[in-house]
């Protein structure tokens, strides 16, 4: 964005700090966030979003970059005064781990601090199990840390971003049971940080891949949003006052058990609205139904299928959305999955159609839009569940 677009939304959602130093550590994440935010911040432009005197934002600004967190950018010359200089995010700052653990896939990635995926390995199946993921973990992990030129020593945390209650659903997406209650009893993070060297943390993979969105996208024209991301099953999360609201158990945004009006298939949101009610129509038709995550193969090879998907998954969409707005007048929606950029887009575009043929009578109609981070989400929402842990405000905690 330029400098004028940045200036209107670094002003239009002030996020106050601090001039106490008590609270130092809040402002440095504060000013953190906005320079992840808007790409670049000069000192200026920080005094201004936040109400930070000039000093103050100085010694943040130093701080910042004697911890390696951000780089200097050329000074900007031609205007009244001296030259500002603006910082920006350094990738190399930190880098994680990422095991994506999905229903019909397995990821192994390194991140950078930028949010850059810098190395990955990826298997499919059929369905996972606790075995297979260690297995794979300790076969894959030398290989994507050399890729990534990372060294085990240089690698700050670990996230498994993976859906909770990985034993419930088997029906659905055709796994067996017996085997899949073998998670019921998996202790994700004691069994993989017996594989490695690191502190290991674990986020539901919706709720990950909405703080990837979050973190590495661009949303600062809004702060109250809901997102959803559309996989084997649909899920998603909530951002709040410009932060993810996970809830109590972690589980808010899981979309999947919202009612919707009954129709063929099912009642909930999740028999209409993911991608493996379009598995079983694809398999129905003696087609190969994991085709549907293959990115180079797209969707053309089941194109009547897909369409007849979209028209279900935007209507029960639909429904959703409106109830949640009953619940908060969310400003805007977000649609991202692993799917198809044209595809997304028409799924967006039917979802905007449903919403203003719909009953919004006590709701105001949101901006939906596309997600712009894509099938690399959940992945990337490993690393940003970390930074947001250890480098950004969550504003819907006061500093009390």
């Amino acid at each position: 964005m330029d400098d004028a677009e940045k200036e209107k939304r670094l002003l239009s959602h002030p996020q106050k700090g601090s001039n106490q130093i008590a609270v130092r550590s809040y402002n440095e994440r504060l000013v953190l966030q906005l320079i992840r935010e808007h790409g670049r911040l000069t000192k200026a432009e920080a005094t201004r979003a936040t109400g930070l005197s000039a000093n103050a934002a100085s010694v943040i600004f130093r701080a910042l970059e004697s911890e390696g967190l951000v780089l200097r950018e050329e000074p900007i010359r031609g205007r009244i005064g001296q030259p500002s200089t603006p910082l920006r995010i350094n990738p190399e700052a930190h880098h994680y781990v990422t095991l994506r653990i999905g229903r019909r896939s397995l990821e192994l990635a390194v991140v950078n601090f930028a949010g850059q995926i810098v190395s990955r390995k990826h298997t499919r199946q059929p369905f996972p199990t606790p075995k297979l993921t260690l297995d794979f973990l300790d076969t894959e992990l030398a290989e994507v840390l050399a890729n990534a030129k990372v060294s085990r020593e240089s690698v700050a945390e670990m996230a498994v971003v993976m859906p909770y209650e990985l034993w419930s659903w088997t029906e659905e997406f055709g796994a067996p049971k017996a085997e899949m209650e073998a998670w019921r009893r998996f202790d994700p993070v004691k069994e993989v940080q017996n594989h490695v060297p690191w502190p290991v943390v674990v986020e539901n993979d919706a709720t990950a891949a909405c703080r990837a969105e979050l973190i590495f996208g661009s949303h600062t024209d809004k702060r109250d949003w809901i997102y959803f991301f559309v996989g084997t099953f649909i899920g998603g999360g909530v951002v709040l006052n410009s932060s993810v609201f996970s809830g109590r158990r972690g589980n808010a945004g899981g979309f999947g058990p919202m009612r919707v009006p009954d129709s063929e298939g099912g009642d909930r949101l999740v028999d209409h609205a993911s991608l493996v009610v379009l598995e079983r129509e694809i398999a129905a038709k003696g087609g190969n139904p994991f085709d549907l995550y293959d990115a180079e193969k797209g969707w053309h090879a089941f194109e009547d299928e897909a369409q007849r998907w979209i028209g279900q998954a935007a209507t029960n969409l639909a429904h959703a959305i409106v109830s949640s707005l009953a619940i908060i007048d969310f400003e805007a929606v977000v649609i991202d999955g692993v799917l198809p950029a044209a595809i997304k887009k028409q799924l967006v575009d039917q979802i905007r159609q449903e919403l203003e043929n719909s009953d919004l009578q006590g709701v105001h109609m949101p901006r939906v839009e596309a997600g712009q981070i894509g099938a690399d989400a959940r992945t990337m929402g490993g690393a940003a569940t970390i930074i947001n842990a250890k480098y950004m405000n969550n504003q819907n905690i006061s500093m009390n």
